[in-house]
């Protein structure tokens, strides 16, 4: 009896694996529901997906979707589409959306957005309800030096024909900042740009950033100027700061050039003097060397000694301090009284 029991149980659950394997394969359901919506796609097909790995209620509710909307997209075109990496419900639903908004959008532009990298329903949407972007704080500097930190916000609308191979928001970013720079550092006076903030967005415009760009720029809005440092100032310190670091510079180096003159000097003094005191060394032994010839007499010598007595006396008469100095010291101590 127990086994009669068991090998029912067995029955049942190999009839259940069964039935589920053969679901799995042959997807009734989902034709079913697909014949009920009108929509052409057969139960061989299915089973083909199966076969092929793509997963047939993603196909067949893109293409219920799309059917219902008035669109009509085979099978083969989404399992395409689908084995090539896209995401087939997100370019269905963009198809739908760009059709209801009158947006030309076909299916190889849309699975070519797709497999960019791009979210195509996300570019159908934003060309329906464009995009602000906001800016970070842009830095610059007006002609007469002061420093203005201007914020924008650009309103963006999605170009579908450059959505492939087209840049993207940094880029619109970069160049909006790059123009507001321009603009400011054109201007004569930071009070103008303070006065008319919306030049900067006349001049910004006309230069045509979104130009390569997946976006088109529909309006571009200063929303807050701030005046910053006045550059124009530590410009002129940090200059006037260095001219006088380069003065003093040269300076020392005159300096240092009179010293080493002085230096110099004195060496090429003392040499003489050296010479001065060598050649008045050899002046006993010349006046030795005419006595034995017979060059220089007793009167001689005596003019001699009294022309020299008379010098010593005239260099006396002409530094008396210096001699009465002389004269105390010469005195010998302890004789003052």
């Amino acid at each position: 009896m127990l086994s009669g029991i068991g090998l029912l149980v067995v029955v049942v659950i190999l009839s259940i694996v069964g039935l589920w394997v053969l679901l799995y394969f042959v997807p009734v359901g989902l034709w079913f529901q697909a014949v009920l919506t009108g929509t052409s796609v057969s139960l061989l097909e299915l089973i083909f997906m199966r076969w092929r790995k793509v997963p047939p209620s993603v196909i067949v509710n893109a293409m219920i979707n799309a059917k219902k909307a008035g669109l009509e997209i085979s099978a083969d075109k989404l399992e395409a589409h689908f084995l090539a990496g896209g995401h087939v419900q997100n370019v269905v639903n963009a198809l739908i959306s760009a059709d209801k908004a009158n947006i030309p959008l076909d299916f190889n532009m849309a699975t070519a957005i797709d497999l960019a990298g791009r979210d195509v329903f996300e570019a159908v949407t934003m060309s329906v309800n464009p995009k602000v972007i906001d800016t970070p704080p842009v830095t610059a500097v007006a002609k007469d030096g002061i420093q203005l930190i201007a914020k924008a916000r650009v309103t963006v609308r999605a170009n579908i024909n450059q959505l492939v191979g087209g840049a993207g928001e940094d880029t619109i970013l970069a160049r909006v900042g790059e123009g507001i720079v321009t603009s400011i550092g054109s201007a004569e006076s930071h009070k103008s740009v303070l006065e008319n903030p919306d030049s900067i967005s006349k001049v910004v415009l006309q230069r045509g950033l979104d130009s390569g760009t997946a976006f088109e720029i529909l309006s571009i809005d200063i929303a807050d100027v701030d005046i910053g440092k006045n550059i124009g100032a530590e410009l002129q310190i940090d200059q006037a700061e260095a001219d006088k670091n380069i003065a003093q510079a040269r300076a020392e180096e005159r300096r240092a050039m009179a010293v080493a003159q002085e230096q110099e000097m004195k060496a090429k003094a003392q040499e003489a003097r050296a010479k001065v005191i060598e050649a008045e060394a050899e002046v006993p032994k010349a006046m030795a060397e005419a006595f034995r010839n017979g060059n220089l007499g007793i009167m001689d010598y005596q003019r001699y000694n009294n022309i020299q007595a008379d010098t010593e006396m005239r260099q006396a008469i002409a530094k008396p301090e210096d001699k009465g100095n002389e004269g105390e010291s010469s005195k010998p101590k302890g004789k003052g009284k």
